[in-house]
């Protein structure tokens, strides 16, 4: 009894001396709790979503014949440590994601996403100011998924606020939806919601807030769904290619609410803070007084591009990010998602033509051009190709009103930078505005047929379409415009894209024997009141459009304000009747420029009510 005794006690203190020994033969490594994936032999931060690292546990053993994995859970309460966020004008690295594709023989998985909802405070501009984090990050974190999985998100508020979450331009039931008193109550506070749908579908999204003015303080972030390499759409040459999510953002140091205020009172604050106040010293120095003048005797305001001052413009979250992974010869294809709450962007590259592929997570027949405007909530997925060794080529975002701009660096090296936008001619844009506005108030459209972005009447507005300002003579000034006089493709060697130049690579026709059902909309509003509205009702006077399941719904909106309008429709893409006939591009947000007259169409194949608005924060 004694041998077997001690026996056991010599073998005791040999397992403990080997796993000791194992254990400190064991180098640290660190991993992300977003994407266990990642690991590295350093502490930092997680070069997908920004997260702090954290020590990962050592491995004492090696276990064989391991079931497979149905579901993968990501992150708990207790790793979220960030409180505060402070952003410098530091250049950020990014790493991008390569794509994932999923073996045909894989089985469905549930994947889960646990989002912590909480107040933080942010410095974008020297100015310490109140923002909404989610796991302790501003965009809040990319989410992945691989089309057939479940997803299964749940959303935690911890804030003292009622919060929602929308997915925005995703397939899914009714109930899943995210609109706060529409398809489900709000997340009350410190409560957890759990949201869970299938992936029925592929491509760039995005999702955000759907409560109050959240979105325009943090609450937005990119989502992510890669096609299965079974897929019969899957396109080599782009679907293979490394992907970098990149979501375009502003930032305001006012509380949102005072922001939605000023706006309903016409202030000029904002104005001021652009420098665009387009005062009578101003028309007197550049020779349009003349035009000023008659701007005032109609009444009307100055001319506007975009209503809000912002004090930042942020891609990924910040001022400028690097990727300095990719040498001469690479090709990366970006998934770019506009969260702004206001602001449209234009995209310009210092290394060449922009390919765009996809448009609102749809594919496109590849198209090159040299700048594209990406309306507020749209996603377009582009390539762009590193044509030299040791260069960062810019990829410029510059906001429509052209007062700042972000950028993100492609590349290692010397930093290649591309030619900022010029400063709009704003009373060029108002002697345009005078000539089309009647005594009454009323548009006159000239005769012009304008659709699907095609004829931009700013276009009169860009020094590098139109020239350099010019002092103007009572004779031009009487002057009628014609449709070719707005086409900035037709004015220059700079190719823009538009909605016309968007073609699907498959056919995108509706059911035959569907019935249909058609519907005319003019978007009208009033700038000074800054009230928007459908056929002059707003949403509390007739908030139904009522449509029958399995009806195909064509819709034909005239926009009658001087505001653009992204008209975004949940749940369901439409084809957008622009000329390619079988392969019409399908979309979910269609931005409708002044006077224009554009026409959609979808089968309205899923049961519920669904938002059908402007997507412009401050329009809802």
């Amino acid at each position: 009894m004694k041998k077997l005794t001690f026996l056991i006690f010599v073998l005791s203190i040999y397992s403990f001396a080997e796993a000791k020994v194992l254990k400190q033969s064991q180098p640290v490594t660190y991993t992300c709790v977003m994407h266990p994936e990642i690991h590295a032999t350093k502490p930092g931060n997680c070069p997908k979503c920004g997260m702090t690292l954290i020590k990962e546990k050592p491995k004492t053993s090696v276990k064989k014949n391991l079931p497979k994995q149905d579901k993968i859970q990501y992150p708990k309460k207790d790793v979220i440590t960030k409180d505060t966020i402070s952003y410098s004008g530091k250049v950020e690295k990014t790493e991008p994601i390569k794509s994932n594709v999923t073996a045909k023989s894989d089985p469905p998985r549930t994947v889960r996403y646990d989002l912590y909802v909480r107040d933080t405070i942010v410095n974008f501009s020297g100015k310490e100011k109140r923002a909404i984090a989610v796991n302790g990050q501003i965009p809040m974190p990319t989410l992945t998924f691989t089309e057939g999985d479940i997803a299964e998100i749940y959303v935690h508020n911890e804030l003292n606020e009622e919060t929602s979450m929308h997915w925005h331009g995703l397939f899914l039931p009714n109930k899943e939806d995210g609109v706060p008193n529409l398809t489900q109550m709000p997340i009350k506070p410190h409560t957890t919601h759990k949201y869970t749908f299938p992936i029925i579908q592929s491509g760039t999204h995005w999702y955000h807030s759907h409560s109050g003015l959240q979105e325009q303080i943090g609450m937005y972030g990119s989502f992510i769904m890669n096609k299965r390499n079974e897929d019969p759409t899957f396109r080599k040459g782009i679907d293979d290619l490394p992907t970098v999510p990149v979501i375009l953002s502003e930032w305001t140091d006012l509380k949102p609410e005072n922001v939605h205020r000023m706006l309903h009172n016409a202030t000029d604050w904002f104005a001021i803070k652009k420098g665009t106040t387009q005062s009578y010293a101003e028309a007197i120095r550049s020779g349009h007084f003349k035009t000023k003048v008659t701007n005032e005797w109609k009444r009307m305001n100055a001319m506007d591009v975009s209503d809000v001052y912002y004090e930042k413009f942020l891609i990924n979250g910040k001022y400028e990010s690097q990727l300095s992974q990719f040498k001469g010869g690479d090709k990366v294809r970006l998934r770019i998602s506009n969260g702004g709450a206001s602001s449209y962007f234009w995209l310009t590259y210092a290394g060449g033509k922009i390919t765009v592929v996809a448009n609102d997570g749809n594919d496109v027949e590849p198209v090159e051009v040299d700048r594209l405007i990406v309306a507020v909530s749209e996603t377009y997925d582009i390539i762009v190709t590193i044509p030299a060794d040791k260069t960062s080529y810019e990829l410029l975002a510059t906001p429509e009103d052209r007062t700042k701009s972000t950028s993100i660096y492609i590349g290692g090296g010397i930093k290649q930078l591309v030619s900022p936008l010029p400063k709009l001619k704003y009373f060029e844009g108002m002697k345009m505005m005078n000539g089309m506005m009647k005594m009454n108030g009323d548009l006159d459209d000239m005769g012009m047929q304008m659709s699907y972005n095609q004829m931009d009447m700013n276009v009169v507005m860009y020094p590098e379409i139109t020239g350099e300002e010019m002092k103007v003579s009572d004779k031009m000034d009487n002057m009628k415009m014609t449709e070719s006089d707005y086409d900035s493709n037709k004015l220059s060697d700079i190719v823009t894209l538009n909605y016309a130049m968007l073609k699907s690579p498959t056919k995108t026709n509706l059911p035959k024997d569907a019935p249909v059902k058609e519907l005319k909309f003019e978007l009208s509003g009033n700038m000074n009141r800054y009230v928007w509205s459908l056929d002059n009702k707003v949403v509390s006077e007739t908030d139904k459009i009522l449509i029958k399941k399995g009806e195909n719904v064509r819709i034909t909106l005239y926009n009658g304000s001087m505001m653009r309008h992204p008209m975004h429709l949940h749940g369901h893409d439409f084809r957008v009747l622009n000329g390619q006939g079988d392969y019409a591009p399908l979309k979910n947000i269609i931005d409708i420029m002044p006077m224009e007259t554009d026409t959609i169409e979808f089968n309205a194949n899923v049961d519920g009510d669904w938002f059908f608005h402007c997507h412009i924060l401050y329009h809802m």
